[in-house]
């Protein structure tokens, strides 16, 4: 049997699931004492966002700009302008649906410090339905000039992101979600701004996924290696810059390439991997994602099941890549 090798910062077992907004509101008021000119503002939506920790703690420098998302996004440019270093927050559909224009003109163009943290993306809202499910936010933000993009996998990485980007200068985009995550890193795992992490080394397929996806995609590994199937797997938490270099080094070892996420695939993770391929390596592809469609009221994490975007769809996929692979290999190709 072949087997991967899994990285050391990544736990033998998951036991414990957190609300990774939960431990952004709680990093923003750890960092609160540190960073005298952290600013913190929000859309009516503080409760949810978990922003309302930083404003009990620093009321003086928290925001709550109402109903309003286009104030907030210009109203956070301007603060980055006199040196403030803003962090605004609110769900990801008003976040970069309702705000595009503004954070377009008065935050990517100007190449400003702002730092957009949204909460509640993808199918994963749950009952709020398609209308609150964000699937195009990383697609939206990923277009932009000089904006960066991240999401985080668990609450271990989320902490490690808010952390970094305090120090990381311009635009930055980072996706939360509103369920439970599971704890999938030790505490000794390491962000840093465009790299990918391989969390297992395999040589038949290689797996990109991003937030709760890398779970699942870990899972899916273990399935695979009991059936003698050695799979890679990266967590490309962040989308923006892309870590050209391991997607190329990963698609080359292997010849097969699964991408997973709780986004749309047009846009999103599968898009961004296959305009690397596609430029430097083509390789044979599968995309595990939400299909040109928009969501639906339920249970947030039973969509994941319902929209086939759980470790067997990847195992699945996997499946028929090799089926593929061994098809063109049996004619020639």
């Amino acid at each position: 049997m072949s087997r991967s090798k899994v990285s050391d910062f990544v736990l033998d077992e998951v036991t414990e699931h957190v609300y990774i907004r939960e431990v952004y509101g709680k990093t923003l008021v750890e960092l609160g004492s540190k960073y005298p000119d952290l600013v913190v503002l929000d859309a009516d939506l503080t409760v949810s966002t978990k922003t309302n920790l930083f404003g009990k703690e620093f009321p003086h420098r928290f925001f709550s700009m109402g109903v309003s998302e286009q104030d907030m996004m210009a109203t956070a440019a301007g603060f980055a302008l006199y040196g403030k270093i803003p962090f605004a927050s609110t769900f990801a559909v008003f976040a970069t649906g309702r705000a595009w224009e503004h954070i377009r003109q008065s935050i990517a163009f100007p190449k400003l410090n702002v730092k957009i943290v949204s909460t509640h993306a993808g199918v994963t809202v749950g009952e709020d339905g398609a209308t609150h499910q964000a699937l195009e936010d990383i697609a939206l933000m990923r277009v932009l000039p000089n904006m960066t993009v991240i999401v985080p996998a668990d609450s271990v990485e989320t902490e490690k992101v808010i952390k970094t980007i305090i120090e990381h200068k311009g635009p930055t985009y980072v996706r939360l979600a509103r369920p439970k995550f599971p704890t999938i890193f030790k505490k000794s795992y390491g962000f840093e701004v465009g790299k990918a992490p391989v969390l297992r080394e395999g040589k038949h397929v290689g797996i990109f996924a991003l937030g709760i996806m890398v779970y699942e995609s870990l899972q899916a590994a273990k399935i695979l290696e009991k059936e003698g199937i050695s799979a890679s797997v990266v967590n490309v938490s962040t989308v923006k810059p892309i870590d050209v270099q391991t997607i190329v080094e990963i698609a080359r070892l292997t010849g097969a390439v699964v991408t997973a996420e709780d986004h749309s695939i047009i846009g999103g993770l599968g898009g961004a991997v296959a305009e690397v391929l596609g430029e430097y390596c083509p390789t044979p592809m599968k995309r595990i994602g939400m299909k040109d469609r928009f969501g639906t009221s339920g249970d947030g994490m039973k969509l994941l099941e319902y929209f086939g975007l759980k470790a067997k769809n990847i195992v699945q996929a996997v499946h028929e890549l090799l089926e593929f692979n061994s098809n063109r290999k049996s004619v020639g190709l």
